[in-house]
């Protein structure tokens, strides 16, 4: 007995119902950045996403894991992207701090994947759960690295005997605070050319400083 062919319509629903966990994601993040995580009803992603609030609980339980999702999806493998090229960097500390910041600012510059600290910036007070994934999907990955590229400069003479946790903060913390400042008082441009101008001026800033006459290294 031969089995008959499959259908186009059952294939475009096969295709449908495979897609929808992006699709729901999609919705969430659109509906996050519209009405904020707190304000945002299951209800609401359904809609967007053309589905019913059970499909949506299907694949997601809850509108934290609707975050940790899109977390997971745009900015772990960023982080996990910057942490690998840290550990297989030979190059100097210098440079290795240059390309983890280069390696952000180019991932930021997509709205989809800046919109997602700062909805997790917002909502961390009253949401530490969300807090706690984003640092051990984000932040856990990429600040450990980056202390050992500033310690290791320090052992080599490349860089001065500073506190490597505390400087790791002064060469993320620029970059947070602009996003921010973007995003909020509409102050700084997160399009790629802005962010590669602010790039640029802060890496001056950060290895030559703001006094005339500093040496440079």
């Amino acid at each position: 007995m031969t089995d008959e062919p499959e259908s186009s319509e059952s294939v475009r629903f096969r295709r449908r119902a495979g897609a929808r966990p992006t699709e729901v994601l999609d919705a969430a993040l659109q509906c996050f950045m519209r009405d904020g995580f707190e304000a945002t009803r299951v209800e609401d992603i359904a809609k967007v996403a053309g589905i019913s609030k059970a499909t949506v609980y299907l694949y997601f339980p809850s509108k934290l894991a609707l975050l940790e999702g899109l977390i997971h999806r745009a900015v772990s493998p960023v982080a996990k992207m910057a942490k690998t090229s840290i550990l297989q960097f030979e190059g100097s500390a210098q440079d290795a701090i240059k390309i983890v910041l280069r390696i952000v600012c180019t991932k930021i510059s997509d709205p989809d994947v800046s919109a997602i600290p700062l909805i997790v910036m917002r909502e961390a007070g009253r949401f530490p759960d969300i807090a706690q994934y984003y640092y051990d999907e984000v932040i856990s990955q990429i600040l450990p690295a980056l202390i050992a590229v500033v310690d290791r400069g320090i052992a080599s003479g490349e860089l001065r005997d500073v506190d490597a946790n505390l400087s790791v903060g002064n060469i993320i913390g620029p970059l947070v605070v602009y996003m921010l400042l973007a995003t909020v008082f509409k102050t700084g441009d997160l399009s790629p050319k802005g962010l590669d101008a602010f790039l640029s001026n802060h890496i001056d800033v950060l290895f030559h400083g703001l006094v005339k006459g500093s040496p440079k290294s």
